[in-house]
């Protein structure tokens, strides 16, 4: 890592602006990373000016002597004021909550009467509702991840959904990830995968594409790539409830 120095202004006092200036960018970048995981009702534009007060807060906290790089120590600030805004602005209606888990369940009771990945109708057939219904429901359950902080520890309907949406990727589900077991079962459910949903899943997380280049790659809308990949990760964690 890049050692890194403040830069002081003529009078000798620490040039904050400066430093809000360069490291602009990262706040800019963190939100972008932030957002795709929320449903499309969280501004862009809400997650960037609460990044700027993270930064701020992070120049004028920051000691040269805690040993640790600017950047890493700014990252952690301006993710905490994002989590911050999400929490204060209750952006995830209980009732996406429900319809998230609604589509999972469905998920999992069809693939054990069919032995196999259920088409978007049945599912829709399944929840008893019309099929443009239920592509409603996969667009508000954008954001969906394959593990949420909390399926580590609770089971109830009082969790801290932005913790489950957003958690830190520092955190314990990044130690399941590494789990030899969990990361075989992983690969084996996604080889499940339709084959669109599975090239999908490829091109977003391996090639890091956005929903606009996916869908030009699959001949579909941005809205519906959301949908897709809402889908995608709904068949995962049917598969991998166990864990």
């Amino acid at each position: 890592m890049k050692n890194e120095a403040f830069v002081y202004s003529a009078r000798g006092t620490l040039d904050r602006q400066g430093w809000v200036n360069q490291y602009a960018p990262l706040v800019r970048r963190l939100a972008h990373q932030l957002i795709a995981r929320l449903p499309a009702n969280v501004e862009l534009d809400d997650m960037i000016q609460a990044g700027m007060i993270g930064l701020m807060d992070a120049v004028g906290r920051f000691e040269e002597s805690q040993g640790v790089a600017f950047e890493a120590y700014a990252a952690s600030r301006i993710r905490g004021a994002m989590l911050d805004e999400l929490r204060a602005g209750d952006w995830m209606p209980r009732s996406a909550r429900k319809s998230q888990r609604d589509i999972e369940n469905a998920v999992h009771r069809l693939e054990g009467k069919l032995k196999r990945a259920p088409t978007e109708a049945e599912i829709a057939r399944e929840l008893a509702i019309p099929v443009s219904e239920y592509q409603e429901m996969l667009n508000d359950a954008r954001g969906a991840q394959l593990i949420y902080f909390d399926d580590l520890g609770h089971d109830g309907d009082d969790e801290d959904y932005l913790e489950r949406h957003v958690a830190d990727a520092g955190g314990d589900p990044s130690s399941i990830l590494r789990d030899k077991r969990f990361r075989g079962a992983l690969v084996a459910a996604i080889e499940d995968l339709p084959e669109r949903e599975k090239l999908l899943m490829s091109l977003y997380y391996d090639q890091d594409m956005n929903l606009k280049e996916i869908g030009a790659v699959l001949g579909v809308t941005e809205s519906r790539v959301c949908q897709l990949h809402s889908q995608a990760v709904a068949r995962l964690r049917a598969k991998l409830k166990s864990w």
